[in-house]
C-alpha cells in the first residue's frame, strides 16, 4: 500500500518484548518500566497482524525487541510467520549474547537472517556501553548464526557521531576479517528528533522509509519519530494499520511517549 507521499509500505518491526538482559544508556533509561505479561500481544495476535498487513502489501518482517529471544519459545512465533504466505524477508535484530543458544532452532523454525548490534568488540569498552555485558557472548552468537545459515549476518554499530571512531573502526575491522556487512548508526534521541542517515543500510532517510513499528503492547506506529499511535486492540488490526499507513508522516520529528527499548529501532 501507497502512503501520501508516495512510499511503498511493505516492511513491518514487531518488537515481542520490550525487556533487554543489556542496559544500553542510548536505549533504556535507568529508571525504565516495562509492559505487564498479561499485556503484550499473544503469539495469535501477532500473527493477526503480520496477516493482515501481508495483505495489504507488507513484504519484510523484522522481530525486535528489547531484546527478541527473551520472549519464551520465540522460535515458535518464527514457526507461525514463515507460513504467512507473501513474506519475502523474515529476520531478526538482536544483540547477539543468546543467540548460540537459539540459532540452530531459529533457523530451523524459518528465520532467513539476523542483524547483530555491537558497539565494541573490545570486552571493557563493550561493558561500558552495555551497561556491563560479556562482548564474548555477542561473538559467540555471531559465529553461531553463521554456522546456522542465518545470513547475510549484518552487525549493527551505534555511534556517538561517526564512523572513524575508534569503536567503529575495531568493529569494521571485525566484520571485514569474518567477511561480515556493518551498519553504522549515528546515536538517536527519540525526544529531542536527533536522527541520521545510517552509513551502510538505508534506515534515517525518510524519503524512503516504508516502515511500520508494531510495539509488544498492541500499538502501531508509522513513525520511529513521532508520538502516532494507533491500537490494534482497539481499533482492530486491519483499521491500525489502514490509519498507520494514511498516517504516516512526510519526515520524523519527535516521540516524546517511549523510548527505543520498546519500539525497537
Amino acid at each position: 500500500m501507497v502512503d501520501r507521499f508516495g512510499r511503498n509500505i511493505d516492511y513491518l518491526r514487531v518488537s515481542v518484548t520490550d525487556r533487554c538482559n543489556l542496559r544500553c544508556s542510548y536505549c533504556m533509561p535507568a529508571d525504565a518500566t516495562f509492559v505487564p505479561d498479561e499485556d503484550r500481544l499473544t503469539f495469535d495476535e501477532i500473527v493477526e497482524v503480520v496477516r493482515l498487513a501481508v495483505r495489504h502489501g507488507v513484504r519484510k518482517v523484522r522481530l525486535t525487541g528489547g531484546e527478541p529471544l527473551l520472549r519464551p519459545d520465540v522460535e515458535g512465533l518464527v514457526g507461525m510467520l514463515s507460513r504467512i504466505e507473501g513474506i519475502r524477508d523474515l529476520a531478526m535484530s538482536t544483540n547477539g549474547t543468546l543467540l548460540a543458544d537459539h540459532a540452530a532452532a531459529l533457523a530451523a523454525a524459518g528465520l532467513g537472517r539476523v542483524n547483530v548490534s555491537i558497539d565494541a568488540v573490545r570486552p571493557e569498552h563493550y561493558a561500558e556501553r552495555t551497561g556491563g555485558g560479556d562482548v564474548r557472548r555477542a561473538l559467540s552468537g555471531i559465529d553461531a548464526a553463521v554456522a546456522a545459515g542465518l545470513t547475510p549476518v549484518k552487525l549493527n554499530c551505534v555511534v556517538r557521531e561517526s564512523s572513524a571512531e575508534p569503536d567503529a573502526r575495531d568493529v569494521q575491522t571485525f566484520a571485514r576479517r569474518h567477511g561480515l556487512e556493518v551498519r553504522f548508526i549515528r546515536q538517536m534521541d527519540l525526544a529531542t528528533g536527533s536522527f541520521g542517515v545510517v552509513e551502510g543500510g538505508s534506515g534515517g532517510d525518510c524519503t524512503q522509509c516504508t516502515r511500520l513499528r508494531l510495539l509488544s503492547n498492541g500499538i502501531l506506529k508509522p513513525c520511529l519519530f513521532s508520538d502516532l499511535a494507533f491500537s490494534v486492540r482497539r481499533l482492530g488490526a486491519a483499521r491500525a494499520i489502514e490509519q498507520a499507513i494514511n498516517h504516516k508522516p512526510q519526515r520524523g520529528t519527535r516521540c516524546t511517549d517511549t523510548w527505543m527499548h520498546a519500539i525497537g529501532g
